[in-house]
């Protein structure tokens, strides 16, 4: 096959133990805590929505090393986002809650960076929130763990600290639509496919940081991830 322009490369992460993982998509659930959708003005558990990131928008940071993240332009107020992702590893449409963790391949620690006054600002006009969500840099990401070494991630500690105070703390369990749940309402809409990514949501917590802040998140038998900005 001839390409007219120069093809792009592939985005990969890195897998424990070895190998590399492939990123198909990224799929992002929305206000998935509770306590996250009260800060962010809503209660309730109310249906499971998504949005995606550009799989380029990966920043891979290996486990143990500070990856670096330069500060997005046209904000003023980015906020960190601390979250469980889920790989795929087998596709599949319509997939019921009862069979979706047959579908998971493993698991990582992700940061979900929003320009929060850019996504406000499209909320407000009723308008999409890739400007908000999908710019580049926005999802720095550690190594993928596989399923079965990945310790309990339903119900795992998950925290995040900038520049040594704690942000984010809680735990998985307080998923509203836990990982089963998420991927029987995802598949409803969208085939999954192997190489996909879920980032699952955040706790409450969220809060802008700047140039020179360290960001230092873990979710407990999955891994931590610690990302500079810069």
């Amino acid at each position: 096959m001839t390409f007219v322009v120069a093809q792009p490369n592939p985005v990969s992460i890195p897998v424990t133990g070895g190998g590399n993982w492939p990123v198909r998509r990224i799929y992002c659930v929305g206000r998935n805590y509770e306590e996250h959708a009260k800060e962010m003005g809503f209660t309730g558990r109310e249906p499971p929505f998504f949005f995606l990131k550009p799989a380029d928008a990966i920043v891979h940071v290996a486990e143990g090393q500070t990856g670096e993240m330069p500060y997005p332009p046209g904000t003023s107020n980015l906020h960190y986002e601390m979250e469980l992702v889920v790989a795929i590893g087998t596709g599949g449409a319509n997939i019921k809650a009862a069979d979706a963790m047959k579908h998971v391949w493993g698991y990582a620690v992700g940061l979900d960076m929003t320009r929060r006054d850019l996504q406000n600002e499209a909320k407000k006009q009723g308008r999409p929130w890739e400007i908000g969500k999908g710019f580049d840099h926005s999802a720095p990401i550690g190594p993928i763990i596989p399923a079965a070494q990945a310790g309990n991630p339903s119900a795992a500690t998950i925290e995040l600290k900038v520049n040594g105070a704690v942000k984010q703390s809680s735990t998985t369990s307080k998923l509203i639509w836990n990982i089963a749940e998420s991927i029987e309402h995802l598949t409803m809409f969208w085939r999954l496919e192997p190489g996909d990514l879920i980032f699952t949501g955040t706790p409450e917590g969220v809060g802008a940081v700047v140039k020179g802040d360290l960001m230092e998140g873990r979710v407990d038998g999955v891994g931590s991830l610690k990302v500079k900005l810069v």
